[in-house]
This record gives structure tokens, sequence and C-alpha cells, in this order.
């Protein structure tokens, strides 16, 4: 599991622990599973998933990845039910 903190600016959407993160990267679609290499990188507009239950569409952001833990900042994130 990786322990997740993701925030914007007004309030903290998540916290708690996943099996995976897929995330909208510069480099295109980043996968995170538990004890996955540190980086840091910007998030572009796109929809970010937490164990395919969870759909978050974000305007830009950033994320952190570092012992086991990821820590997401994003703009105007809305909830998406999953299929929407």
């Amino acid at each position: 599991m990786i322990n997740v903190l993701f925030l914007t600016p007004q309030r903290v959407l998540f916290e708690g622990q996943c099996k995976s993160i897929i995330l909208p990267g510069e480099e295109g679609m980043l996968e995170v599973l538990s004890f996955h290499k540190d980086f840091l990188s910007r998030l572009l507009p796109g929809i970010v998933e937490i164990d395919s239950d969870l759909r978050f569409a974000i305007r830009r952001g950033i994320v952190k990845i570092e012992r086991n833990t990821a820590i997401i900042i994003a703009e105007s994130m809305h909830w998406q039910q999953k299929g929407a």
C-alpha cells in the first residue's frame, strides 16, 4: 500500500492508503505503486485515479513521491463517478 495525501488549495480531498494511483504527468500517464522510486512531477489536465475506485478531474498540479508516500497538490479538482 502507498500512503496518499491529496490536496487542493482549499481542502484535503483524500488522505489514506491505496494500491495504485494513475496520474496525468508531463511525460504521459504515470502509475504509482507501493515503494515506487522517489520523484517529483508536474501534472497536466486530466484524470487522477486512486485504486480504480476514485476519479478526480484536475486542471494542473504537482505530485511528489517519497518514501512510499504520494503528496498530490492540484488545482480545480472535482470528483467523477467511475465510468462518467
